[in-house]
């Protein structure tokens, strides 16, 4: 399959989504030599939204981010902002090129291998499945997972029965269509773009009955995204296995985590697109990565555990982490 041209964007910032920006722009063009499409750093605009400027004002930042080929791409919050910074990717994709194919990917994400051979259909939208069961967190008395999401698809006139995987059992998460969005993709970012925001506003300000006793922060962005995807004829099965979060991405997330967990593949490469010295000298201002990469804390994190029986929830890899009195964010 020919794989068609599309774009690709994440969301940059002042402090750590800056330099998080940058290993991405990085990995990209070392693992994805053959991306034929355009690499979009979206970022957001000083305006009544936030208190203090979020835009990239660093010119060593700037500087490297074109030099690997980044374009910056500005944007206006007009819903979100400060208060839920999440919403920046909802708000973002307004600003991509309209009609062209798009990949949004969370910051704090590692290209690892060729982007150009993941075999997307953009018509069939679909979203990261490197997730937990968040939300919803069904209270003693009701309602129940079946309920929540019922009343959600039911809200913006969506076939519910079409979007449940009959595999998993009744009133488990799994059986509801879920997705982490660390990543999602669809044909046209403002047809995307208009809904996801139509959809996320609906539900924060005229909230249903059933979400009473739900939390939405920080929530919002990943209840409202397997609405929009189903909406688009997308779904869970959308994309083979095994490319994003897999060999081709890997959304690390924090950098203690991804010396606790992630392959050697993955923290060789991170030690390969952070040696040029060009590019050290910026990266090295950031503490985290001074410490984590430069200074070799990453490294006694990493023999802090065995990849192939890590713990099964995050939160006691966390734990085990800061005992050591290795954790930095």
């Amino acid at each position: 399959m020919v794989q068609q041209s599309f774009n690709v964007m994440i969301i940059g910032q002042v402090g750590r989504l800056q330099y998080e920006a940058l290993l991405f722009a990085a990995s990209l063009r070392q693992a994805s030599p053959n991306f034929k499409g355009r690499l979009f750093i979206a970022v957001p605009q000083a305006n009544a939204a936030w208190s203090k400027d979020p835009s990239i004002r660093n010119s060593n930042i700037l500087e490297a981010l074109e030099r690997l080929g980044a374009e910056i791409l500005p944007f206006e919050n007009e819903v979100f902002g400060e208060s839920y910074p999440n919403g920046n990717k909802i708000e973002a994709l307004k600003a991509l090129p309209k009609g062209e194919p798009f990949v949004f990917f969370d910051s704090d994400t590692l290209i690892t291998g060729e982007l150009q051979d993941v075999p997307f259909d953009f018509t069939r939208p679909s979203a990261s499945l490197r997730r937990e069961g968040t939300w919803p967190k069904p209270t003693l008395y009701g309602p129940g997972y079946a309920e929540i999401w019922q009343a959600l698809y039911n809200r913006f006139d969506l076939d519910f029965d079409s979007s449940l995987d009959l595999s998993q059992p009744e009133e488990y998460w799994q059986r509801f269509l879920y997705f982490n969005a660390g990543f999602f993709y669809g044909s046209c970012p403002h047809l995307f773009g208009e809904r996801f925001l139509s959809y996320a506003k609906s539900v924060r300000d005229d909230p249903l009955p059933e979400l009473i006793g739900q939390t939405l922060d920080p929530w919002l962005d990943q209840v409202v995204l397997p609405l929009v995807i189903h909406s688009f004829g997308g779904g869970r099965d959308a994309l083979p296995a095994g490319y994003l979060d897999g060999e081709t991405s890997c959304h690390y997330r924090l950098f203690p985590l991804l010396y606790a967990r992630e392959s050697d593949r993955v923290v060789d490469l991170l030690h390969e697109i952070t040696s040029p010295n060009w590019l050290k000298k910026i990266l090295k201002t950031y503490e985290p990565i001074k410490r984590m990469i430069y200074q070799g804390r990453g490294d006694k994190v990493r023999a802090l555990f065995d990849r192939d029986h890590l713990p099964r929830r995050e939160q006691a890899i966390r734990n085990k982490i800061k005992s050591e009195g290795f954790w930095i964010r």
